[in-house]
């Protein structure tokens, strides 16, 4: 029997891009043809093309929602263009990847500029919830799969965390998770209206939505509904105590979102977890999440892996190589990143979302997950403006 070939077209040539394509070109029990990618910036498109083995390059989103071939658009662009992209996608009857975060508030007409520190958090997510409350319709109503790429629910550790919770049954009392390191390459990445916030949005949501699956796996161990009761969260740009020229050692300008934010949660039976995000920690990236239980502690490390260790007194040789991520040099001692796709999940959620193409199941990182993580995340913007909890 012939196997079905799933037909892939990309939106967004940027990092996110290529670490998709890596994860479909190590797919197993289906082909994935990588049809068509499409970037306003064409050399960029080009270039991820040539080095991924996709057939068509375009300028024009169009071309996606118009080729019947394809079977599933993954869209990798910047946030402000994700919904408009997924009510298209769905419209044009395609399967549907997004990239994180969702959504979120872009500026609308009339806002005073820039709207990162001029229009009231309270009114983003007011208005993100109201979009939120569309995009979840569009979503039910439209017979295809919404798959959210949080790389986070596919990280072999955290799905171990999740097996042990639920075996043991065990009742989650306090988590802790982290994603920090020295910015971002996105050239849009201090902008509000292209990224719709900082450090919490940009790399907090990992760590949160990995937090509120694994809280979910524990409800649905123990066969009760938890829920976020509260929130408390702390933001802040920790490098405007800088000076221009002590700046080189990080790679996002924050023109009007936080580089630094910390996030409490409170769930309905009362147990807690702690967020840490920023865009201002040097030596490389950190990737965790801590859980501790009634009855185990267990701690999830993504990056750096700890599996290898190197020590270089030059670089000779190494232009090529990857060692590390968001690291200046790779000589001294290093923590070597260690298949870094399978570790960080990358992988695992490409072979998954393909698979539920393929069978037309759910997938675990779903709509469901994507909607509460932006929720949690504009909410807490609310409270660090305040200055207070909100009661959600």
């Amino acid at each position: 029997m012939k196997r079905k070939v799933i037909t892939v077209g990309i939106a967004g040539a940027g990092y996110a891009s290529t670490l998709h394509c890596d994860g479909y070109k190590k797919v197993y029990g289906t082909e994935v043809r990588l049809k068509a990618i499409c970037d306003l910036d064409l050399e960029r498109a080009g270039k991820v093309a040539a080095s991924q083995g996709i057939e068509k390059v375009s300028s024009d989103f169009r071309a996606l929602l118009e080729d019947d071939e394809i079977d599933l658009i993954d869209i990798c662009t910047p946030p402000y263009a994700h919904s408009q992209m997924i009510k298209e996608s769905l419209a044009a009857g395609k399967h549907v990847i997004c990239e994180k975060p969702l959504t979120g508030y872009f500026g609308s007409s009339g806002d005073p500029r820039p709207i990162g520190r001029k229009v009231s958090k309270r009114k983003m997510y007011e208005r993100l919830t109201e979009e939120l409350g569309v995009l979840g319709e569009v979503v039910k109503t439209s017979g295809r799969l919404f798959m959210y790429a949080e790389n986070y629910v596919y990280a072999p550790a955290v799905q171990k965390a999740a097996e042990i919770i639920r075996d043991k049954k065990s009742k989650i009392l306090f988590m802790k998770g982290e994603e920090s390191l020295a910015g971002s390459s996105s050239p849009v990445a201090g902008r509000w209206d292209k990224t719709g916030g900082g450090s919490l949005i940009r790399v907090g949501s990992h760590p949160l939505s990995g937090i509120l699956w694994l809280k979910k796996q524990q409800a649905r161990a123990i066969g009760e509904e938890i829920t976020i009761k509260s929130l408390c969260c702390d933001t802040g740009t920790v490098t405007s105590a800088l000076e221009a020229s002590e700046r080189g050692n990080f790679r996002t300008i924050p023109e009007d979102v936080e580089d630094t934010a910390t996030l409490t949660l409170t769930f309905s039976d009362g147990s807690k977890a702690l967020i840490v995000a920023s865009d201002a920690v040097l030596g490389g990236t950190n990737n965790f999440i801590e859980i501790y239980a009634h009855d185990a502690a267990l701690v999830c490390r993504l990056t750096p892996p700890g599996c290898m260790d190197t020590y270089f007194l030059d670089e000779t040789g190494l232009e090529g190589t990857k060692i590390a991520e968001m690291l200046p040099t790779y000589m001294g001692w290093q923590h070597a990143f260690v298949a870094d796709e399978i570790l960080r999940g990358y992988s695992g959620e490409i072979q998954d979302f393909v698979e539920c193409v393929l069978e037309g199941r759910k997938p675990l990182s779903d709509f469901d997950l994507a909607s509460e993580t932006i929720r949690i995340i504009y909410a807490a913007y609310w409270s660090a403006e305040e200055g207070r909890t909100i009661c959600l």
